[in-house]
């Protein structure tokens, strides 16, 4: 209508004013419905072609969409692991606090493995303490097997002695019993010094390596633990938690409830445009935008993102081919939105619906010096025509509350 009474200064009225006041015609007179077609037809004609361009040009150029909505993520409450809940923490809904916990899982055969896993430890150490008592007792070993070798080797040598100054006083099996004995004393001294070895060893490398392993099982014990204590990730609200003592929650097929991060819908718009703007939507584009949900308020808001690929043209994997006709619906072209001052978006309910509109300027083409002055023109019109979008953003921010409440029957 707007662009209708725009294009009628330019073309119907001129005329009409010509013939009333230059010829004299008289309306209701000379001036009748039948006349007015037929004297100002070509006004009418070039009325109508000027609103359908310049409705076109502004659209075009100055995109607008009913599509926008204050989107905002949700995060599912589901535990890492089935199980029956043994306590929960919340009612139906509640705020919480990164780390808080909302409800508890049975925990009776992890809490068991914990304790499995210190008792390991405990055998651990305990066997460590033997190993050094068993080090202490080689010791003792060695010193004895050195000491009853000793023994034998002098004896061997002093018979040996007495044998070289008198064959007849030593006997010859004598001397090999000797002998014998200092092999197996020697013997045994390696093994006293062989069995320490070991223990050491034991000590060294088996034991830590043991208490390592025990231990490491006590730590993933304890984080199946504390798995069973289902905590927020993030600040904000669970909703729709309707989980209560005795239930079984599976990962994979019942969620417990939804947590709405605090930030989420805060501080972005998704708009939806249509498919033939998306040479015109830029990043940098100022915006303005009004909801639903915070009624007669206009936010001034930037296009800070464009989507380069439209939902609807998707392709997922499967057993059939696809058939193109099955998209019956053009998709849109996402566009991200926030708002130009900081906390422009409170008092917006996330999930609110909205109008938004965007719009182009040519002011640095323009200032460029590389257009012609015929071209320089016509981009100033293409953005002044921008007004008229803003004043029908306006208006539909005035009627909007009252079409929804009292012609919509809400």
């Amino acid at each position: 209508m707007l662009e209708l009474l725009f294009c009628s200064l330019l073309t119907i009225v001129p005329d009409y004013l010509y013939r009333r006041y230059r010829q004299g015609k008289r309306l209701g007179k000379e001036i009748t419905f039948y006349s007015v077609w037929f004297e100002l037809r070509w006004g009418i004609t070039a009325c109508l072609m000027l609103t359908i361009g310049l409705i076109t040009v502004i659209f075009y150029n100055h995109p607008s969409t009913t599509a926008a909505t204050v989107m905002f993520r949700t995060v599912p409450i589901v535990p890492e692991t089935n199980g029956r809940v043994s306590q929960v923490h919340l009612g139906v809904s509640g705020e919480v606090k990164a780390g808080d916990p909302i409800f508890r899982l049975d925990s009776s055969k992890q809490e068991a493995a914990v304790e499995t896993a210190r008792r390991k430890i405990a055998e651990v150490e305990a066997a460590l303490l033997v190993a050094q008592a068993e080090v202490l007792t080689d010791e003792a070993r060695i010193q004895e097997a050195r000491s009853q070798h000793k023994q034998a080797l002098d004896e061997l040598e002093t018979k040996q002695e007495l044998r070289r100054r008198n064959d007849d006083v030593v006997a010859r099996r004598e001397i090999e019993r000797l002998e014998n004995l200092v092999a197996g004393r020697d013997a045994a001294v390696s093994a006293a010094t062989a069995a320490k070895a070991a223990a050491q060893t034991r000590i060294a490398t088996l034991l830590p390596a043991e208490k390592a392993s025990a231990e490491a099982a006590l730590a993933q014990s304890q984080t199946d633990l504390d798995k069973t204590v289902i905590r927020a990730g993030v600040d904000g609200r669970v909703e729709q938690f309707t989980l209560r003592v005795g239930d079984i929650v599976n990962p994979f097929i019942r969620p417990a409830g939804v947590l709405i991060p605090a930030e989420a819908g805060r501080t972005t718009l998704q708009a939806g445009f249509s498919q033939i703007e998306a040479q015109v939507m830029k990043v940098g584009m100022v915006a303005e935008a009004t909801c639903m949900s915070k009624p007669w308020v206009v936010i001034p808001m930037v296009v800070t993102s464009v989507q380069d690929f439209i939902a609807t043209g998707q392709v997922r994997g499967s057993e059939q081919l696809l058939d193109v006709q099955q998209v019956s619906r053009p998709g849109t072209l996402l566009a991200f939105l926030e708002p130009l001052h900081t906390g422009g978006l409170d008092g917006v309910t996330p999930g609110s619906s909205c109008i938004a509109n965007a719009y182009s300027s040519n002011h640095e083409l323009i200032v460029s010096g590389k257009l012609s002055s015929g071209r320089k023109i016509l981009l100033h019109a293409v953005d002044a025509v921008g007004l008229v979008h803003a004043l029908l953003l306006r208006i539909q921010a005035l009627v909007l509350p009252i079409r929804t409440l009292v012609f919509g029957g809400h």
